[in-house]
């Protein structure tokens, strides 16, 4: 069975309202996070940096990556007549920007609260990302525990080849 491996960013800054989360819009009610396919000899940190400034014009710089969040998602579709296995890795980053330049993949962007987004959200496994990444930034704020820089991550998960996408 075909494979694909992606990375992304669930992309959240602070607000007098509180903490709104960033989605991108794909037309016909379908909101996601920024991600894409790894491409050759590249890191799961540096795709998904990469398409995020591809799909938000946000740059590392817009970025900090909070270092003890990483989640994975597996799922499968069909393309063509082969049903692919995908694995996507996401990462949690603040940003202070509230202005995002959407793609040409994208129909517009919103900035979300955690209960609007839950109620719009068609897919489950986009919902439980959201649901770690908003449990994850409650527990930290309750410590005191600031976002890292990017420079500071390690990043020890090169993902070269999957090999058994279900296990």
């Amino acid at each position: 069975m075909p494979s694909q491996i992606s990375a992304g960013i669930v992309i959240f800054r602070r607000t007098k309202e509180g903490i709104k989360f960033l989605f991108l819009y794909h037309g016909r009610g379908y909101w996601n996070f920024p991600k894409g396919k790894i491409e050759s000899r590249e890191r799961s940190l540096e795709t998904a940096f990469r398409e995020v400034s591809e799909e938000t014009g946000l740059r590392r710089r817009d970025l900090k990556i909070l270092s003890g969040f990483k989640v994975y998602d597996r799922y499968f579709f069909v393309q063509g007549k082969d049903k692919i296995s995908k694995l996507v890795i996401f990462f949690l980053a603040e940003t202070n920007r509230s202005h995002i330049r959407v793609s040409h993949e994208h129909e517009g962007y919103a900035w979300f609260n955690f209960r609007e987004i839950m109620k719009v959200l068609k897919h489950k496994n986009t919902q439980l990302i959201l649901k770690k990444a908003y449990e994850y930034l409650k527990k930290t704020e309750g410590n005191n525990e600031k976002p890292k820089e990017e420079a500071q991550v390690k990043e020890a998960f090169p993902v070269e080849k999957m090999e058994n996408p279900t296990a």
